[in-house]
């Protein structure tokens, strides 16, 4: 297939580069997380419990941007290893808040000491202002795509 004057040309995408950002933190986040027996996923769900204590499960899977189920399989396996509590019966309606309990805290302590060398690693080419305004420049594309679905 080739790509005529509305095709997308990789080398020019910042779609595509975004993309392959992405694919290479996630890959060098998981390098650092593994030999602590963590995935991004369990990392992402610690952080998220350790900064807003009582998520639900599907609060959890919206943040760690993964389907309620692959959620729940990980909360049970994290209750489990005793990283995480919820109550045995939901307080409100249906909804099992969760929380770090302190073997949790310091499993994330380690995962995030990991995960902040990779941002380090990641932002070391950038000075402090380019930082900033590649962080402004991202947090406006998401409100664009977020804020206009229909947009093409």
């Amino acid at each position: 297939m080739s790509q005529g004057e509305s095709g997308i040309h990789l080398e020019t995408s910042l779609g595509y580069l975004l993309k392959e950002a992405s694919s290479a933190l996630r890959a060098a986040m998981e390098e650092v997380l593994r030999p602590l027996g963590m995935t991004v996923t369990h990392y992402s769900c610690l952080e998220l419990l350790a900064q807003r204590p009582g998520l639900s499960s599907s609060e959890l899977a919206r943040g760690a941007f993964v389907t309620r189920q692959s959620m729940h399989v990980l909360l049970q396996h994290l209750e489990r290893e005793g990283q995480v509590t919820r109550p045995t019966e939901a307080p409100v309606g249906k909804v099992l808040p969760a929380r770090l309990t302190p073997r949790g805290r310091r499993a994330l302590a380690k995962a995030s000491a990991a995960v902040r060398s990779v941002e380090v690693r990641m932002l070391a080419g950038m000075d402090e202002s380019e930082q900033e305004n590649a962080f402004r420049a991202l947090q406006s594309m998401v409100r664009s795509l977020r804020d206009d679905p229909a947009t093409p």
